[in-house]
């Protein structure tokens, strides 16, 4: 199925891809997206729902960060590229929104956070923690990209 302006999906080699508009509503078709393949690869239960959390908080800091300005020149698209292999899965998500750098964010103090009962911030921590490998491209209104990695447990 292919629409240019809404969402295209494609595969080719034991690569998938979805092309969507970066609004919250479409988190849950993201979400199932990737968690489809990754139960189809092998995956259990609690790894699936741990890929689908890093995926979203991925998904959900471009909405509301890469795309925060509403004059940006540049489609707000979310690019989600899952590729299989025998022993994980690898998801990248791109933008072509404003950039950051990851290099500058803190581990977070979780009791200081917890006591002063701060909300968001966490994404970044979060994706790192889920997965089992996370790298940064940034290239602000070119491609900014997060690769996220899983491996099977055999």
């Amino acid at each position: 199925m292919s629409d240019k302006k809404t969402n295209a999906v494609s595969k080719k080699n034991n690569s998938f891809r979805l092309k969507l508009p970066a609004n919250s509503e479409n988190l849950d078709i993201i979400r199932k997206f990737v968690s489809g393949i990754a139960e189809n690869i092998g995956f259990n239960e609690e790894e699936v729902y741990q890929i689908e959390l890093a995926v979203d908080e991925a998904c959900a800091n471009i909405i509301n960060h890469a795309y925060k300005n509403d004059n940006m020149p540049t489609e707000k698209i979310i690019h989600v590229t899952v590729r299989t292999r025998k022993d994980r899965i690898e998801v990248k998500i791109a933008d072509k929104g404003v950039g950051f750098d990851p290099e500058s964010l803190e581990t977070p103090d979780m009791d200081r956070y917890l006591r002063e009962r701060k909300q968001g911030g966490l994404g970044v921590h979060l994706i790192k923690t889920l997965m089992d490998e996370v790298k940064f491209h940034i290239k602000p209104g070119v491609r900014n990209e997060v690769k996220m990695v899983k491996y099977l447990q055999k």
